[in-house]
C-alpha cells in the first residue's frame, strides 16, 4: 500500500513525503502547489495522512479530485486519547507533539463554522504550528507516534481498524458535505403553507399555531402560552391534573380537552421552529441541504451535525426530499441493527441463532419467549439494552436472561462497570468519556449519545477510573444506562462506519452518489437504471462490515431498501 503524508503551509503551498507501513519516511519531501495537484499528480496513492479531512477535503472536492483512503491525524487522535483515559483533550496537530515531547499542550483552535451559505466572522484559517516546527516533519512524527500507540493497545488489530473506519467515515461526510441531500424548496413551502397557513406578515406567528394556542386557552378557560412548558404545567394543575412535564408521551395519558390541540401544537411548532421558512433560506441552496455531518461527534462515535437538523428531519417535511428527473432515491435502513450487534459482539449463540435470519428479528424472539407477541418481544430485548430495569421490563429481562444469557450479561457487566465508576469499550476499542465529562450519561440515552461499553473489553479495559465504587445512587445507576447502552451503540456506530466506507468502494465509477447518514439508515441519489445494483451494493456493504467487525459469526445484517422517488414514500 503506497502512503504519503500531505501537509499544508501558512504560504498555502504543499509539501509531501512517502513513508513506510511503520510511518516513517521512505522518501524524500516533495512539492506542489496545492492540495488538489498535490493528490492528483500521485493517483497511485492509496492512503494519505493528513492533519484533517473537513480541513482539506472540500478543495479536492472542489477540483474534482477523489482521495482513495485516508488517515485523520486529529480523528485518530481523539480516539487514542479516549482509549488512554483523556477523553476530550485537544487532538490537533500541535497538540499532539506537544504531549509526545512531555511539552505544555496548547488548545485546539476553535471549530470552524457550519457553511449554511452565510460568510462568519469566526472562520479561522488552519492552525499555525509554534515557530520553528515543519508541519510536514511534524505531521511524520504525530502519524508514526499514533502507529505505536495503536501498535501498544489491547487489541491493536481492532483499533487499527477502527481509526481506518473513522478517517473512511470524514471522508465520506465531506463528500456528502459537497453533494447535499436533494430538496425541492417549492414542495417544502407548499408543504409548510398546508400545515402551518401562509406566510405571515411582520414575523408574526402563523396561523394555525395561532388557531390552536387558542383552542389551548378557551379548555383551559384562560390565556395558557402553549410554547411555555411551565405555564403548561400551571395551568393543567389549575385544573387538577398533575404533570411532570409536557412531553408528548405523559400529555397522551391524561384526559382533558386541552391535549389535543397542544399535541398537535407541539408537533407544528417543532416544524416551524426546526424547519420552518428560516431554515429553509440558511439551509438550502441550489436544490440541495448540505447537512454539515460531524463524524464521532458523540461520545458513542455516533455522527451529529454542525446545525441544520439533517438527523431529526420531520415525516412530513420528507416530501420535499426528491429525486432529479430521471433519477431515484434508494433508502436503506439496517434491519434490528442493536440487537444483532448484541448478539455479534456478546457471541450469545441462542441470540445469534435468532439473528443468523435475515427475517424479522423480534418476531423470532416473540415465539421464543413471548407467545408470539412481537411488541413484547421488542421492548423487552430494547430494555436490555437501555436498562429498563423495572416493572415490566425487569420481569421481561428475566425470561431473556435465560434465554440469552451472555447477551444479557454483556450490557448487564457494562453497566456495572459504569456503576463503579470504570470506563467501558466498544468492541473495536472506543471508550467511553469519563462520568461527567460529557451530558451523555445523565439518561442512559437513546439518541445521538447513548452509547454503552462491551462488557467483553470492559473489564479489561486498562483505562477504568474510580469513581463511586459500588454506589448505586440516582447518578450511578444513570451511569450504568449509559455505559450498557455504549457498548452496543457505539459497536453499531463502527459497524455502521465500514457500511459507509464499503459503499462509498462500491460505487466508485458509478454516477449514483451518496446523500444522506443517519445512525442506520442511508440513501443514494443514482439514475434509475443504477437503482437495483446500488441496492444489491448497500446489501453487499451490510455484511462486509458484518465480517471485518465483528469477525466469524453467524449473525447477519440485512437491509431494507426502497426505491422511490420521494424520501416520504420509503416508509
Amino acid at each position: 500500500m503506497s502512503r504519503w503524508a500531505l501537509a499544508e503551509y501558512p504560504d498555502g503551498t504543499v509539501r509531501v513525503r512517502p513513508l513506510r507501513p511503520d510511518g516513517t519516511p521512505a522518501g524524500e519531501p516533495e512539492s506542489a502547489p496545492d492540495v488538489a495537484a498535490a493528490v492528483r499528480e500521485r493517483p497511485g496513492v492509496t492512503r494519505w495522512v493528513w492533519r484533517s479531512t473537513a480541513e482539506l477535503a472540500p478543495r479536492l472536492l472542489e477540483a474534482r479530485v477523489r482521495a482513495e483512503r485516508c488517515h485523520d491525524v486529529e480523528a485518530a487522535e481523539a480516539v487514542l486519547l479516549g482509549y488512554e483515559g483523556a477523553f476530550g483533550a485537544p487532538r490537533g496537530l500541535a497538540a499532539a507533539r506537544a504531549r509526545a515531547h512531555r511539552q505544555p499542550v496548547p488548545e485546539d483552535p476553535p471549530p470552524r463554522s457550519a457553511d449554511s451559505g452565510q460568510p462568519s466572522l469566526f472562520d479561522v484559517a488552519p492552525p499555525v504550528l509554534p515557530g520553528g516546527f515543519d508541519p510536514l516533519g511534524t505531521l511524520v512524527e504525530v502519524h508514526a507516534g499514533q502507529l505505536a500507540r495503536v501498535a501498544a493497545t489491547d487489541r491493536p488489530g481492532r483499533m487499527a481498524l477502527l481509526l481506518a473506519a473513522e478517517s473512511a467515515g470524514t471522508l465520506v461526510a465531506a463528500e456528502m458535505n459537497h453533494t447535499g441531500l436533494p430538496w425541492r424548496a417549492d414542495v417544502h413551502l407548499a408543504l409548510l403553507d398546508e400545515l402551518l397557513g401562509p406566510r405571515p406578515a411582520g414575523g408574526l406567528e402563523p396561523r394555525r399555531l395561532t388557531e390552536l394556542a387558542g383552542e389551548i386557552s378557551a379548555a383551559f378557560g384562560r390565556r395558557v402560552r402553549p410554547d411555555l412548558p411551565a405555564e403548561v404545567v400551571a395551568a393543567f394543575r389549575q385544573a387538577g391534573v398533575a404533570l411532570r412535564s409536557t412531553r408528548s408521551w405523559e400529555l397522551r395519558e391524561v384526559d382533558h380537552p386541552a391535549v389535543a390541540p397542544l399535541l398537535e401544537y407541539k408537533r407544528l411548532y417543532r416544524v416551524h421552529t426546526a424547519h420552518g421558512r428560516s431554515w429553509l433560506r440558511s439551509w438550502v441552496r441550489d436544490g440541495r441541504f448540505r447537512a454539515q455531518y460531524v463524524p464521532g461527534g458523540a461520545a458513542s462515535g455516533r455522527w451529529t451535525t454542525n446545525g441544520g437538523g439533517a438527523l431529526q428531519i420531520p415525516r412530513v417535511i420528507r416530501g420535499a426530499v426528491r429525486a432529479a428527473p430521471g433519477w431515484r432515491l434508494v433508502v436503506a435502513d439496517a434491519d434490528q441493527l442493536e440487537p444483532r450487534v448484541l448478539a455479534a459482539i456478546s457471541r450469545d449463540r441462542a441470540l445469534a441463532a435468532v439473528a443468523a435470519d435475515e427475517g424479522d428479528l423480534y418476531t423470532a424472539v416473540s415465539r421464543r419467549l413471548f407467545d408470539g407477541d412481537r411488541e413484547q418481544a421488542k421492548l423487552a430485548v430494547l430494555g436490555a439494552v437501555y436498562g429498563q430495569t423495572s416493572g415490566d421490563g425487569l420481569r421481561h429481562l428475566a425470561g431473556l436472561r435465560r434465554r440469552f444469557p451472555d447477551a444479557v450479561a454483556y450490557v448487564d457487566e457494562a453497566a456495572l462497570a459504569g456503576e463503579r465508576g470504570r470506563l467501558v469499550r466498544t468492541h473495536l476499542g472506543r471508550t467511553s468519556p469519563p462520568a461527567g465529562a460529557t451530558g451523555d450519561d445523565r439518561d442512559g440515552g437513546s439518541g445521538d449519545s447513548g452509547d454503552s461499553g462491551g462488557s467483553g473489553d470492559s473489564g479489561d479495559s486498562g483505562a477504568g477510573t474510580t469513581g463511586d465504587p459500588g454506589g448505586r445512587g440516582s447518578a450511578a445507576r444513570a451511569r450504568g444506562r449509559f455505559t450498557r447502552n455504549f457498548v452496543v451503540q457505539g459497536s453499531a456506530a463502527e459497524w455502521a462506519l465500514l457500511v459507509l466506507a464499503a459503499l462509498r468502494r462500491s460505487l466508485t465509477g458509478r454516477r449514483a452518489e451518496l446523500v444522506f447518514f443517519q445512525h442506520d439508515e442511508v440513501i443514494v441519489h443514482c439514475p434509475a437504471e443504477e437503482a437495483a445494483e446500488v441496492v444489491a451494493a448497500v446489501r453487499s456493504a451490510g455484511e462486509t462490515a458484518g465480517r471485518l467487525a465483528f469477525g466469524d459469526t453467524p449473525v447477519r445484517f440485512p437491509f431494507s431498501c426502497a426505491v422511490v422517488e420521494c424520501y416520504a414514500d420509503a416508509k
